[in-house]
């Protein structure tokens, strides 16, 4: 339940505070601010050496352990805003934009903070302390939101995006330490840190990996189409960011630390990931099927017209975001049950595969980058479903027939819509069609899930009296 209030009540206000962006500053310069982020976010998957995770997932765990994993953390963060500072030039020379290099330079703060946050984060999601959590990212995000909107409301257009970051990660470690118990030593241990580094190893490389899997289309499209068009395209894809957080990370982040403590009971294992991804697959599903169809009176409605070329990969990015939702969990697994060398080799086929399809394709522009995406995504996904097969044994054939009703329930409500749409016309603004029609698809969807599959129903009422209980 706390995870879902951080996460929703988060996402909630950034998409607001991303909106409003949206309309206040134009295409290049999200384009821009995602040129930065992608060296930024190059150098933050070596930050905390996968030591985080192996905090949360390991059994014993020592006082050594966490003061090693801290100072590493610090001494990473304050290593790569040197970094950055020297190679910002470089990257700027890269995309022949000098507006680059004062950016990563004041975005690559974001290091020291992270650094300083890592293990008290860690620790929070290990003890499922997710109270604490709520109430840091929502503070933080209401923070930066003020601060990045009032900037571009002044007139500081990029900056407004640089600011925005870097009041939310000082004011996210201020909350962190604010609300943990745990404070560092003054101790490292090298045997402590080989044994943390032997599991975060693996971590390092899946990040990596999955650095290229899904930024390689922003460094293509950046690099051959420019900035303006970067900006169309990540706009649509920080819409489907955003859903994937709201709808899978609540679960994902609870998953960890629930399937690490039942390793070693398979068939609770199993259970427990039949139920999180059908359960998920009934909000998941419904929803990114109206984004796909709904994606114009979403654009006009809450972007601006000067968005319209983001509609098409909106359109093409929902289908990816229905098989993300489900398959998130496939490494989650992997990870829990202490497998993430598997989990390694299976994103590195992804991310060769990525990298290959946009080269590729992005010569014909950003539908087709998007298109290519998804088309890898489904093609490479029965890889890491034969993985957790062998992993806790799960039936194939009860997995995928859990999916049945809400496939049917979307498929008849993308019909339903496409069809009211197609009746209504422009008689009806997009600021009154765009709540109606979501409000038809989401009742057809329970319609068809309660007369396809009661049980369900059932399932969540047993959830819902659950959580009261708690």
């Amino acid at each position: 339940m706390w995870s879902a209030v951080e996460k929703w009540g988060a996402q909630l206000a950034s998409t607001a505070i991303f909106l409003l962006l949206a309309r206040l500053l134009g295409p290049e310069t999200f384009g821009l601010v995602a040129l930065a982020n992608v060296f930024l976010a190059f150098m933050r998957i070596f930050l905390d050496q996968g030591f985080a995770q192996a905090i949360i997932q390991k059994d014993e765990l020592e006082p050594e352990h966490l003061d090693t994993a801290f100072w590493t953390s610090v001494l990473m963060g304050a290593l790569f805003i040197l970094m950055s500072f020297m190679g910002a030039g470089f990257v700027a020379n890269f995309y022949d934009e000098p507006q680059l290099a004062p950016i990563i330079r004041w975005m690559s703060f974001s290091f020291l903070f992270g650094g300083l946050s890592s293990v008290q984060s860690a620790i929070l999601k290990r003890n499922m302390q997710f109270k604490a959590f709520a109430a840091r990212s929502l503070v933080a995000t209401v923070a930066c939101g003020i601060a990045g909107v009032g900037a571009a409301l002044a007139g500081l257009g990029i900056w407004s995006l640089v600011i925005k970051e870097f009041v939310f990660g000082l004011t996210g470690a201020i909350l962190l330490w604010s609300v943990s118990n745990w404070k560092p030593g003054l101790r490292f241990s090298p045997s402590h840190f080989k044994e943390l580094f032997s599991f975060g190893v693996n971590i390092i490389g899946f990040n990596f990996l999955n650095f290229f899997n899904r930024r390689s289309d922003d460094i293509l499209i950046g690099y051959f189409l420019g900035p303006v068009a970067l900006g169309y395209y990540s706009v649509a894809y920080r819409l489907l960011l955003i859903m994937t957080q709201v709808l899978t990370t609540v679960t994902t982040q609870v998953a960890l630390p629930t399937f690490s403590r039942i390793q070693k009971e398979r068939e609770k294992m199993r259970n427990a990931y039949y139920k999180v991804t059908g359960l998920t697959s009934l909000i998941s599903f419904p929803a990114f099927t109206l984004v796909a169809v709904l994606a114009p009176e979403i654009v006009h409605c809450f972007f601006g017209e000067q968005w319209i070329q983001s509609i098409a990969v909106m359109r093409i990015l929902a289908l990816i975001g229905i098989l993300h939702s489900i398959s998130q969990f496939n490494g989650t697994v992997l990870l829990a049950t202490g497998k993430p060398a598997i989990r390694l080799a299976i994103q590195c086929l992804n991310a060769f595969c990525n990298v290959l399809v946009f080269i590729i394709v992005v010569r014909w522009g950003i539908v087709a980058v998007a298109l290519g995406y998804v088309v890898r995504g489904y093609i490479l996904f029965p890889l890491s479903l034969a993985a957790v097969k062998n992993t806790i044994g799960i039936d194939i054939k009860r997995y995928l027939s859990q999916f049945r009703t809400p496939i049917v329930s979307i498929a008849f409500m993308a019909l339903i819509i496409l069809a009211s749409k197609h009746l209504i016309g422009e008689q009806i603004s997009p600021y009154l069609s765009l709540p109606l029609l979501a409000i038809l698809g989401g009742l057809i969807n329970l319609l068809f899930i309660y007369f396809l599959s009661p049980m369900l129903f059932k399932n969540i009422k047993e959830i819902l009296k659950l959580s009261y209980n708690e």
